[in-house]
């Protein structure tokens, strides 16, 4: 049974549950925003959406659980901006540093996202991944455009599941910089003309370098 199925034969109550778990997680969001983690309680968000913070507890059995969904929302729109990258097309050079920099202008548009999507905070417990989780999608898109870029010739040969780390790694360095200091790249003496687009673009071909193949 598809999705599209299964909400048409929701009942009502199914969909007023919905509704208000859609309406909770909006609250959330918004709040999470301009506040961060710290100004979310389950007090405050009953609030906003006029409920008591019982009834929210239905929804949501703990903080974290909510803070999951908000993540995994984080990730869906990650990957909407990975996916209208390669729709841009042109050769998988291109393509990857495209979608690298998308990757990371996602993470400064929504830093307080980005850095909620990889707190230990997010769960007690160690988090292993599984093929239905958006974060796994993303990242067969980035071993698919490497494993490409060796069928075409441009790419040097290497294991594409270690590439796609090593890649990310350095990705979310950059991107964690940008998002946590406020005054990276040009905070330093004698850095004030750096600004993040010349360094994002200098990463990225870096990035590139590593990946292509030398004659």
């Amino acid at each position: 049974m598809n999705a599209e199925i299964a909400i048409e034969d929701d009942t009502p109550a199914d969909r007023r549950r919905r509704k208000v778990r859609e309406a909770i997680i909006d609250a959330a969001e918004t709040i999470f925003t301009s506040e961060g983690e710290e100004g979310i309680s389950m007090r405050r968000l009953a609030e906003a959406i006029d409920y008591s913070p019982a009834a929210i507890y239905k929804y949501f059995a703990s903080k974290d659980d909510l803070f999951t969904a908000i993540r995994e929302m984080f990730f869906e729109r990650l990957l909407a901006r990975i996916h209208a990258a390669m729709d841009e097309g042109g050769d998988t050079g291109s393509l990857c540093a495209r979608c690298m920099r998308a990757y990371v202008e996602t993470g400064m548009e929504e830093p307080n996202h980005y850095m909620m999507a990889f707190s230990p905070s997010v769960t007690a417990k160690p988090h292993l991944h599984d093929e239905k989780e958006v974060a796994f999608e993303a990242e067969e898109k980035l071993v698919d455009m490497i494993q490409a870029g060796q069928a075409e010739g441009a790419f040097r040969e290497v294991d594409a599941h270690v590439a796609s780390k090593s890649v990310w790694a350095s990705l979310h360095g950059l991107t964690m910089l940008i998002v946590c200091i406020d005054d990276f790249p040009n905070g330093m003496p004698r850095s004030e003309h750096v600004t993040a687009d010349a360094v994002i673009d200098l990463h990225m071909d870096m990035i590139m370098r590593g990946l292509t193949k030398t004659e």
